[in-house]
């Protein structure tokens, strides 16, 4: 049910083949040992969302010495632009560059973002990060014209 939408969520905090398809197993046993521990306070797709991203948050945080520094949104919007200087994406090249952009924000802002883009309404955001539906719309809104920037920036050069 929710196979297709934790693939893309794990593709944003892997690119590693092999290491999307490890996420993507310690998702699945993470959600089956607390399955008995859902008492439906939320949604079965928010429960579902905030244990993946739980799992996939955790991973990030221990490998965070192995891997590039995550930055935040105030960091990322005052690094100066590197890229691709074609400026003929296609569309595939393109998506490639938002996710690399979305990989480089710190988990909260990682996990907004995915959530948003998955489709997940802000009241549904804020149950699985536990932030205020008007905080969600607010850094989602932040996230997105730093990124729209970004993409940008990187697409002049």
């Amino acid at each position: 049910m929710y196979g297709s939408a934790l693939e893309r969520l794990a593709r944003a905090y892997e690119t590693d083949a092999d290491r999307v398809r490890d996420l993507l197993q310690d998702i699945h046993v993470a959600l089956w040992q607390s399955l008995l521990r859902f008492e439906g306070r939320c949604s079965l797709r928010t429960w579902v969302y905030r244990v993946a991203h739980n799992v996939a948050t955790s991973q990030v945080s221990r490998r965070r010495g192995s891997t590039p520094i995550l930055v935040g949104l105030e960091e990322l919007d005052g690094t100066p632009a590197t890229g691709d200087t074609d400026r003929d994406l296609d569309q595939h090249r393109a998506l490639e560059r938002l996710q690399a952009l979305v990989r480089r924000l710190k988990p909260m802002d990682r996990q907004l973002m995915l959530l948003y883009l998955e489709g997940v309404d802000a009241a549904s955001i804020g149950e699985v990060t536990g932030l205020s539906a008007g905080n969600v719309a607010t850094k989602i809104h932040r996230i997105k014209a730093v990124l729209a920037r970004r993409f940008h920036e990187e697409s002049a050069q």
